[in-house]
């Protein structure tokens, strides 16, 4: 078979169709087989498989190849669409996303100029434009599609210094060169926030130093009078607060911030206010929407469709208050959008983003719409977040367990509690206990929970965002957590027992 046989064109078509179809087939008999979220592989058995193949060798034939990817991929990939997937913020899918998905790949657009994109672009266009309806930014918003939240924080915060800089050298009575003003910016957000804020801050120059946290509530939301006190603190010396981050859903806890309070102190600043809802975003499509109000105050938000819309990884965008704040990441090159096509009014999307060829991932979200609409996503995420609901009693009535808070939307942050008398001779003992159950329970496949650190103290965490884990699903991962933990008990008090012989089974 010649190279240019697996070239995607009006000769190959039907050679294209019964490729996708058999691949298509592989997954879909994977995800009837699936009887658990993982494997439990470890890195030790999966990395000879993969570094043991000749990538000098092709197998030419597709068939083949997809037998060997079962072995190096299907088998053992993590499987988020499982009930008892209840790690991290990653979504099942919907199918309409899915289609979009295949469409997208094999037409191939590239989103950065109308001459590579036509109809995609305005698509993307239109869809910015619902977004910023959803969230109530007013007739001049606008914003683009984006890889994450990482990509759309980076963004925002780069438009966020740029506009800082312009509005202190336009208030300075002698010129200001831009050198001295860095060193002076600062960026206000949560103790809770991602961690994407300093990674956004050092890469834009300004260092992690420049990032200053502030405290939260018993609810791990943004405490305002504790804003206010920075504010004021900030502005005594001299320093010019580039942006503050509110955040719609903390990635530990999902709280949401109070973006009414905040916005007002904001607005009284004359400061940029910028939303991280890359979590909360299904909260516009949910009958929770009151859940947001202060949003709509924002410069600029951040929303992860990829995350409680259901949609494949990636799908994100950064949304602006007023559209001309985008001229900060505007560069013309003749080549590909020469400034006289903005007098044209030629649509280039490259106008507006940090990245120039860009994948068409609006296209997953549009068709989402255009098959289940905006009330049905919304009836997805309200499931989860219930479910959440529901799952706190479960937890909060648990003795074996200690919940950190009730949750807004659908995570929970919890850990297994030993007995009192032995963390009295054992401080350290609870840690390790979680520590344990969490790495047991995942090398055993038959569920997987995160961890994070509260107050210093390591916990466990359900990240619930598919809507067919039950409680059912949920009370047999507590069942199994407290198995793990149990026999750690066991092992230890056994180690004890046995004297300095014994040895701790941590």
């Amino acid at each position: 078979m010649s190279s240019r046989s697996h070239l995607l064109n009006d000769r190959t078509a039907e050679q294209y169709k019964r490729s996708v179809t058999e691949g298509v087939e592989r997954v879909a008999e994977k995800l009837v087989r699936t009887e658990q979220p993982f494997t439990g592989v470890t890195p030790s058995e999966l990395a000879p498989r993969i570094s043991g193949i000749d990538l000098e060798q092709p197998l030419s034939d597709p068939a083949a190849a997809l037998d060997e990817l079962e072995e190096v991929y299907l088998r053992d990939a993590v499987y988020f669409h499982h009930p008892r997937y209840l790690a991290h913020l990653n979504c099942p899918v919907v199918i309409p996303a899915v289609v979009a998905e295949a469409v997208l790949s094999a037409v191939n657009s590239s989103l950065d100029t109308w001459d590579q994109s036509a109809g995609g672009t305005l698509i993307e266009r239109r869809l910015i434009e619902w977004t910023a309806g959803r969230i109530g930014l007013g007739k001049s918003a606008d914003g683009i599609f984006t890889s994450g939240g990482t990509q759309s924080n980076l963004q925002a915060l780069l438009l966020a210094r740029d506009e800082a800089c312009r509005s202190v050298q336009k208030d300075s009575a002698t010129p200001v060169p831009r050198t001295d003003i860095l060193p002076r910016l600062r960026i206000l957000t949560s103790e809770c926030s991602h961690f994407s804020i300093e990674k956004a801050a050092t890469l834009l120059g300004l260092g992690a130093e420049a990032v200053i946290s502030v405290p939260c509530d018993q609810d791990r939301r943004m405490r305002a009078p504790a804003l206010a006190r920075e504010l004021e603190r900030c502005e005594r010396e001299n320093l010019v607060v580039m942006a503050v981050v509110a955040t719609a859903g903390t990635t530990d806890f999902g709280s949401i911030d109070p973006l009414p309070e905040i916005a007002e102190l904001c607005e009284q600043a004359g400061t940029w206010m910028h939303v991280d809802a890359a979590y909360g975003c299904g909260l516009l499509v949910s009958r929770r929407r009151h859940l947001l109000t202060g949003i709509e105050r924002a410069d600029s938000v951040t929303v992860d469709y990829h995350k409680s819309f259901f949609q494949p990884v990636s799908s994100s965008a950064v949304l602006v208050r007023d559209a001309s704040t985008l001229r900060h990441v505007t560069y013309h090159a003749d080549y590909l959008n020469p400034a006289r096509m903005v007098e044209k009014r030629i649509p280039n999307q490259v106008d507006k983003s940090i990245q120039t060829t860009r994948r068409f991932d609006a296209l997953k979200l549009w068709m989402t719409l255009r098959t289940m609409g905006a009330d049905g996503v919304g009836e997805l995420f309200d499931e989860v977040v219930d479910r959440a609901a529901d799952a706190w009693k479960i937890l909060n009535d648990d003795p074996r367990f200690e919940v950190v808070t009730e949750p807004q939307l659908s995570t929970l942050v919890f850990r297994y509690v030993p007995p009192a008398s032995t963390v009295a001779t054992d401080p350290g003992l609870a840690d390790r206990i979680n520590l344990h159950a969490r790495e047991a329970l995942f090398a055993s496949g038959a569920a997987i929970v995160a961890g994070t650190v509260v107050d210093g103290d390591h916990f466990l965490k359900f990240t619930l965002l598919n809507p067919e884990t039950t409680l059912d699903d949920i009370s047999t991962v507590l069942e199994l957590i407290a198995a793990h933990a149990g026999r750690y008990l066991s092992e230890r008090q056994t180690a004890a027992q046995a004297g300095p012989t014994g040895t701790d089974p941590a």
